[in-house]
């Protein structure tokens, strides 16, 4: 990690795991900056357009795989990871996190504009990933939402995040915090995930 990234606290052995919702997040997308700035690590799936819910926590639970193999193999310590979703990747890590076995090498989950897929207006390429997992998240957990979010309304983003023993943040009417909320480097959401990590 570079010297001004406030996560740096969390320890060299940070893995800080991006995952992009519904199409990928682009270059001006703040997941991207954080990538190109700080080395975060996105967490590539075969198809970002049909997305398959199944699929999605496979590649997840190989990534993870693949670091923690990485540090045995090299005699390090064991990594701390850090998931940071937004959108559809928030519901992957809610998902994920009712199924598998390596939730403990996850010290944290920074959760960004959770969607509502179960709304009749969902588009059909995102229906495998209904009904919303709501199964309380094994490791800590922060929910940012918009007031103004296009894709979920307030009270439902907080019903997810009071499910999953999240704590939520609103950051007032940014929309769905992606690229067209002009974020840019988003130094407030990472000085947000520092936090997080420090518990």
């Amino acid at each position: 990690m570079e010297s001004n990234d406030p996560c740096r606290a969390a320890g060299a052995g940070l893995h800080v795991l991006t995952l992009p919702g519904w199409q990928g997040s682009a270059p001006a997308h703040w997941q991207s900056r954080w990538e190109a700035l700080y080395g975060d690590r996105r967490v590539e799936q075969n198809d970002w357009i049909w997305p398959l819910r199944g699929d999605w926590m496979m590649r997840l639970e190989e990534t993870i795989d693949e670091i923690v193999d990485t540090a045995q193999r090299d005699s390090r310590p064991a990594p701390t990871i850090a998931l940071v979703a937004h959108s559809l990747g928030s519901q992957l890590v809610a998902a994920w996190a009712a199924h598998s076995t390596k939730t403990h090498h996850v010290h944290a989950a920074f959760l960004v504009a959770p969607p509502d897929i179960e709304r009749a207006d969902t588009p059909p390429q995102l229906h495998s990933f209904s009904p919303i997992v709501r199964t309380r998240l094994p490791f800590r957990a922060l929910v940012v939402i918009s007031e103004d979010d296009p894709f979920c309304s307030p009270d439902r983003a907080r019903d997810f995040a009071a499910d999953w023993g999240a704590r939520t943040l609103a950051v007032g009417n940014r929309g769905h915090l992606n690229a067209d909320s002009g974020l840019g480097d988003w130094p407030a959401g990472r000085a947000l995930l520092a936090k997080l990590l420090r518990g």
